[in-house]
């Protein structure tokens, strides 16, 4: 099979691999080497749902021995199977990045033979890729499960950021979906790379006070910091009955647990036929953005997980932000007074984020904030203005300030967007290398290096009421609904206990 026949199977297959985000890192260019990575990202083009895709994402290779039934690649589905070289993906991979195609590489791969083989294959190729070629540009490896620890050690030297999937938000789900899968070879290499990051930093600052020693021989060179842009994981939602509740309470536990410097979210998207599957035709795009706008509450804006949902309501509003709908639920917090207001109750508001936050401490030190300023400052003025007063004066006219009134306002849909990619309501996924017809023949005419749009795309579903999500949870072949489950936490807390208590738990 040639080169380029490979490349065209392996992007592919990557696509949907959601966890491509920004470097994290700072590592200027180097006489003699190839490449730097910036803190502030190694991507400069997003897909239609934000996702960065200026990286090389692609499979080691799509063969593999799981029968995962969410998965395009398990074992038993019918699709062209391929395998890259560790040379030659390494030398594609030096090749778009001096064509200015790319600035980093995605690796993640199919388990072939054993994880131990598949994991060896990805550190060859990122050896050649980080000692002969010289490259100091940014890589992110996924961490095949049951790998053995030396070999996931000597992946995390290779790479900027490794992650293990934890693929479904419960143990039930994953012993019914993934049964070749368990909690201990997920979470086993999720504990070591938090240890070796630890470990690694420690290390690396006791090196910095520079104590004075008689030297008698030359220290060795210094090693590849330990995944110095820390882990990540993705989990698929919607293809189990799983609230949002569950999904966020296991969020925040691997963010306090692991240190995790981000979860992904995939929204099922069904591309196998199986009855364990629920057979819903259209992405749940919708409430994939409602959950990462809920993580990033958790993450940046001081909430805890009850504040969002709860068990009474277990699933986000599909029509305003959480944050908003945290406001409607606690109107007596408002309105606030943006020139007196503490830093906390100013990250409260809708509209308000956290640069906005910082940016209104400082600048009331000197005026008096009133529409123009906050305008300026960059406020989303139009949503903030019905939680706020300036100067005294409540800046909501015109709008009734009960709950109803005020969700009227929020919910309703935004005016302009009729153009650009946001405006088809759609999700392309992984942006292609390729022309949208993909041949062999045309491949080699246009030299298989320019990113010309979507290989996949999914009608956006329709906005439904709140009670539509919990309608699902019975829905699934073999998972029964969270109330009556033998296993009542599983989704909430099983894999928090295996997460806290080394594993060990009731599921």
């Amino acid at each position: 099979m040639e080169l380029i026949e490979k490349l065209d199977i392996l992007a592919d297959a990557a696509k949907y691999d959601v966890a491509c985000t920004s470097s994290g890192i700072d590592r200027a260019a180097r006489k003699g080497r190839l490449g730097s990575t910036l803190a502030a990202g190694c991507c400069h083009s997003f897909s239609a749902d934000g996702r960065c895709i200026t990286l090389l994402k692609v499979l080691m290779t799509n063969v593999c021995v799981y029968d995962c039934a969410y998965c395009v690649n398990r074992a038993s589905n019918e699709v062209p199977r391929a395998a890259f070289e560790p040379r030659e993906l390494a030398e594609l991979t030096i090749a778009f990045y001096r064509r200015n195609y790319i600035e980093g590489l995605f690796l993640s791969s199919g388990v072939l033979c054993n994880p131990d083989h598949t994991t060896e294959l990805m550190i060859r190729t990122l050896a050649i890729l980080r000692e002969e070629h010289g490259f100091r540009g940014y890589i992110h490896a996924k961490a095949v499960p049951g790998t053995s620890p030396e070999l996931i050690q000597k992946l995390g030297h290779l790479a900027d950021r490794m992650s293990v999937n934890l693929e479904l938000p419960s143990q039930k789900s994953l012993r019914l979906l993934a049964p070749d899968k368990d909690k201990q070879r997920i979470i086993a290499p999720m504990r070591q790379i938090r240890d070796g990051i630890a470990e690694d930093k420690d290390t690396r600052a006791l090196m910095r006070r520079k104590t004075t020693y008689l030297q008698k021989a030359r220290p060795p060179r210094k090693e590849r910091a330990f995944v110095p842009a820390g882990q990540s994981t993705q989990m698929i939602v919607g293809a189990t009955p799983e609230s949002d509740f569950q999904i966020l309470t296991l969020s925040a536990a691997l963010y306090r647990t692991l240190s995790l410097k981000r979860v992904f979210f995939s929204a099922y998207l069904p591309v196998n036929d199986d009855a364990r599957l629920p057979g819903a035709d259209a992405v749940q795009l919708n409430r994939e953005h409602r959950l990462y706008q809920a993580d990033w509450l958790l993450r940046f804006y001081r909430f805890d997980v009850g504040e969002i949902v709860d068990e009474e309501h277990p699933f986000l509003d599909t029509d305003i932000d959480p944050k908003a709908n945290w406001a409607l639920n606690h109107l007596d917090f408002f309105p606030v007074e943006v020139n007196a207001a503490p830093f906390e109750a100013l990250l409260r508001v809708p509209g308000i984020g956290v640069r906005g936050a910082h940016l209104i401490v400082r600048a009331r030190r000197t005026t008096c904030l009133r529409e123009t300023e906050l305008r300026k400052l960059g406020i989303a003025y139009k949503r903030a203005r019905f939680f706020i007063t300036c100067a005294g004066k409540y800046a909501g006219q015109g709008a009734e300030f009960t709950r109803e009134g005020l969700r009227a306002r929020l919910a309703a849909p935004i005016e302009g967007g009729a153009h650009g990619r946001r405006s088809a309501k759609v999700t392309p996924g992984q942006m292609s290398l390729f022309e949208s017809v993909q041949t062999p023949e045309k491949l080699r005419a246009a030299g298989g290096g320019r990113a010309l749009g979507a290989v996949r795309a999914a009608k956006r579903p329709p906005k439904a009421d709140r009670a539509a999500p919990s309608s699902r949870r019975t829905a699934h072949a073999g998972l029964p609904g969270s109330k009556d489950a033998a296993c009542a936490g599983d989704g909430a807390f099983g894999w928090q206990r295996a997460l806290e208590l080394g594993g060990a738990g009731p599921c």
